[in-house]
């Protein structure tokens, strides 16, 4: 529900309620005509005029009397895509909308209520989106990043996503606002001839503490010399900062880490890419069958920039040893799946972050008749009455799962692709709308440099007028 300022017959102010977009919409098209007709010579954009949708004939009180504390009320409830067109409107709508305090304020309201969410497909060689409250169609992500082959995305945060294309070619990318920021390139460092690289693990993160998005990378060397169930490999762990825009190399571990590269840990559907929660990144650690090791999480720290370990619920760590097991987040709290026999799973919560007695069962999903098996699963999200939530089923479905019912209906996602891996991504203006971070600084430079140049003609045609009329020159 949309409130807009108003005044009523007798021209006391009020509010005028908008039950859809639409009147928001006819809201800004009102006052942008108005705007055009008493200010002819105004070089506002018309583009965004053209992307409003034809609805009623509403009246509204000129633009002026609006209180910007009204107009910052609605653009908080409006989608971020939405928002980027009103830029357009004015030149308050536009320093309103790029205020860091306004982009802040819209994240933490979408992240309260849960609106404007989005869920993001990744196909074999595309990238598509759909509206979690509107199913009716996908639409393809456009990226820069895009190319011939496939671009990975590992994972989503606050409304950014990370994107690779390769270990030195990623980027983070906001698909509402459409902005990206290319991580400049670092090198993987082999520590010796011998070696060559193996597997690379990523994490998309936000650091509460430094008020920083932060990308880690870590890749793990194999030497083919080396027998690989006999010892641990060498890596390379970097730390990418938004706010720095630069690498830092971790030079040194503690043994968890050394775990994540012994050769008889693996990690399962999610390809190495990092759960958020609790301003830290996780890697599940299972076992494989056959060999001795212990179930653990591992668990890098964004503010400390250093890693640990979680422990695995004692129920789950001292049973069956060869659990399918996988990791994700669900309500804000990381969440453990142990797949038994592909036949049904446990979902476990932990309640109260890195406290190992706050891990608790959640609920656990039986395979249905009409399902082959259960390869893979993972929850998303609760429903806004938290009658049930939303899983994601071995590559190929989203399904609402009824709590009490333990009922499955699927989501019919109209042109959804055959096979695709899904992350829910919030509709938010991470990154701003100004463009590719990487370019700002040299904008402002540019401008100021232009500035600066300005002022100097300035001063030389004052200059030029003193001189002709003190000496009476004619120039």
């Amino acid at each position: 529900m949309l409130y807009l300022y108003d005044k009523g017959p007798n021209g006391n102010c009020g509010f005028h309620c908008g039950r859809t977009l639409t009147h928001t919409f006819s809201f800004l098209r009102h006052q942008k005509k108005k705007f055009s007709r008493e200010n002819p010579k105004s070089h506002l954009s018309l583009s965004f005029m053209k992307t409003l949708p034809s609805s009623l004939d509403l009246t509204f009180p000129d633009m002026a009397t609006i209180p910007m504390d009204i107009v910052n009320d609605i653009f908080l409830r409006l989608p971020a895509k939405t928002l980027v067109r009103c830029r357009a409107l004015s030149k308050p709508c536009y320093d309103l909308i790029d205020d860091p305090d306004f982009i802040s304020s819209h994240l933490h309201r979408v992240l309260q209520t849960g609106d404007h969410l989005m869920i993001l497909l990744r196909g074999a060689l595309r990238i598509y989106s759909v509206d979690l409250d509107s199913l009716d169609s996908v639409y393809d992500v456009e990226h820069p990043m895009k190319r011939g082959g496939p671009t990975e995305v590992f994972g989503s945060c606050n409304g950014l996503i990370g994107l690779s294309n390769s270990p030195t070619d990623l980027a983070v990318f906001n698909p509402s606002t459409r902005q990206i920021h290319r991580l400049p390139p670092s090198s993987i460092d082999l520590p010796d001839g011998s070696s060559n690289r193996g597997y690379v693990f990523y994490g998309l993160g936000y650091d509460s503490v430094s008020d920083d998005y932060k990308v880690v990378r870590m890749v793990q060397f194999k030497r083919d010399s080396e027998d690989e169930l006999g010892c641990t490999f060498p890596y390379e762990v970097k730390v990418f900062s938004l706010k720095k825009n630069s690498w830092k190399r971790i030079e040194s571990a503690s043994s968890s880490i050394q775990l994540l590269f012994y050769f008889y840990y693996h990690l399962l559907y999610r390809r190495g890419y990092g759960v958020l929660a609790g301003n830290s990144l996780h890697w599940v650690l299972p076992r494989r069958p056959g060999l001795i090791a212990f179930n653990l999480i591992v668990r890098f720290d964004l503010a400390l920039e250093e890693f640990s370990i979680v422990r695995f619920p004692e129920a789950v760590a001292n049973g069956n040893v060869d659990i399918q097991m996988d990791i994700g987040v669900l309500d804000g709290c990381l969440c453990l799946m142990c797949n038994y026999d592909q036949e049904y799973v446990d979902v476990w919560m932990m309640k109260e972050y890195n406290v190992r007695s706050s891990w608790t069962k959640a609920f656990t999903v039986q395979k249905p008749k009409s399902m082959k098996s259960i390869a893979y699963m993972r929850p998303l999200i609760y429903s806004k009455d938290r009658d049930k939530v939303l899983l994601e089923i071995n590559n190929t479905k989203l399904v609402w799962f009824d709590l009490e019912s333990k009922k499955m209906s699927t989501l019919r996602i109209k042109d959804c692709p055959s096979s695709y891996s899904a992350e829910l991504v919030v509709s938010s203006l991470v990154l701003g709308c100004r463009g590719d971070l990487n370019n700002i600084k040299l904008r402002e430079e540019q401008r100021a440099k232009e500035a600066e140049e300005s002022k100097m003609m300035q001063n030389s045609r004052k200059r030029d007028d003193f001189l002709s009329k003190g000496f009476k020159l004619v120039l």
